[in-house]
């Protein structure tokens, strides 16, 4: 077992793990942020998206040790401490962009990290940026939707689906 210590939505948080342990399982087993989900193991469907040291990255590929130091935030670590929803996550709520929320800590992780690289994206670089996370529920329409919403553009154009 070796210690791995780091800053986990603005909270320092450490524990002793295996070698192999992965980043997702290190944050649902021993931080109990069961927000992160695991759907696959193999990072195709990015339920597990997290942000390590700004960068959106697939939990379930990364070790935890890989992450000792950083600074890591989760979907817990997106609301304001009042329980106020970010931009993103509001547009999601408002634009209807989840049914069954499985993929919805993913999705948000995933739409935050963009609109910080990009903050006003096309249909289509939503589309291309979110090709790593799978909805089997919404079609994802109305996560486009909300995603250009949380970035401030007109959405009323959209034609509902």
């Amino acid at each position: 077992m070796t210690q791995v210590s780091m800053t986990v939505n603005g909270k320092p948080a450490s524990g002793d793990v295996e070698g192999r342990t992965l980043l997702v399982s290190f944050l649902r087993e021993q931080l109990e942020l069961t927000g992160t989900h695991v759907g696959c193991d193999t990072s195709q469907c990015g339920a597990c998206v997290v942000h390590v040291d700004g960068k959106a990255v697939k939990s379930c590929t990364m070790l935890a040790l890989e992450a000792d130091g950083a600074e890591v935030s989760t979907i817990e670590g997106q609301a304001a401490p009042d329980g106020t929803l970010n931009v993103v996550q509001q547009a999601f709520q408002d634009h209807h962009g989840l049914q069954c929320g499985f993929c919805t800590p993913g999705m948000v992780m995933s739409a935050t990290a963009l609109l910080k690289e990009n903050p006003k994206p096309s249909e289509a670089e939503i589309r291309d940026y979110l090709e790593g996370n799978i909805c089997r529920c919404t079609g994802y329409h109305n996560i486009v939707k909300a995603i250009m919403a949380a970035s401030g553009q007109d959405v009323s154009a959209i034609a509902a689906e």
